[in-house]
């Protein structure tokens, strides 16, 4: 891991960019937390961190108000780093189903989102070994957000991860539904009732498919976007119970 910016936010959380090979993170720590300090790591947007900037930035001051560490990296294909030519035309096949108002069949999820899970799990697994080994950040560990696939993979993959918070906002791929099942940690699912870009029945179904014996579903009114600031506090509840 190699630091390339250091920053310190009027909030007393310090700011840190890095790289990790080809792959671009931020690490936020609160200044004035005991160590070690529990971390969550924030699975962005497909949209790039630059563009995600403002809501990662947020929610990790919130995350560190709390006594969190928090950190992110780059999707792969996202942001700065190379497109991949299938992942391209995956997106083409979708914007031509869902245009034509056609059903959006399996085989355009799997080449959607299955590549994406396979990079980018073993690429968070080595951001947590490089996190982990930084001097005040120790364990237990949380996941919240980002692409819900590659959550529910790093839950089964993945025995350091405590706890998790899901957003039902993408499509699934039925492999993702039979690994749901291997999941066993404590579940905190956010879900949009009228997101326009989320089939509403799939998201309930996978969260029916976790195998947690723990797990709760906060389905709210809106769209993508629109996810109330209470729902913030209810996650960080939901962390402060299962990581300290």
């Amino acid at each position: 891991m190699h630091f390339t910016s250091e920053r310190h936010l009027d909030d007393g959380v310090l700011e840190r960019e890095f790289t990790l090979g080809e792959i671009p993170g931020i690490v936020w720590t609160p200044e004035s937390a005991p160590t070690p300090t529990p971390l969550i790591l924030i699975g962005p947007p497909p949209l790039g961190l630059r563009k995600a900037y403002p809501r990662l930035a947020a929610r990790a001051r919130h995350a560190a108000a709390d006594g969190f560490a928090t950190a992110t990296i780059e999707l792969p294909g996202s942001g700065d780093r190379p497109r991949s030519p299938a992942a391209a035309q995956a997106h083409a096949d979708l914007r031509r189903a869902l245009e034509a108002g056609e059903p959006v069949t399996d085989e355009i999820i799997d080449a959607l989102i299955l590549p994406l899970v396979d990079a980018a799990v073993p690429e968070w697994q080595a951001a947590l070994d490089a996190l982990l080994g930084l001097p005040g950040i120790g364990g237990p560990v949380g996941y919240s957000g980002g692409v819900i696939s590659i959550g529910t993979r790093l839950a089964v993959v993945e025995p350091r991860i405590s706890a998790a918070v899901l957003f039902a906002g993408s499509f699934v791929p039925q492999v993702i539904f039979e690994e749901a099942r291997r999941v066993t940690i404590p579940l905190h699912v956010l879900l949009q009732w009228d997101d326009e870009g989320n089939d509403r029945q799939a998201a309930l179904d996978l969260f029916d498919a976790f195998g947690s014996q723990e797990k709760s579903l906060h389905a709210n009114m809106g769209g993508h976007t629109g996810v109330p600031h209470h729902e913030g506090d209810a996650a960080a509840q939901f962390f402060t119970r299962h990581l300290k």
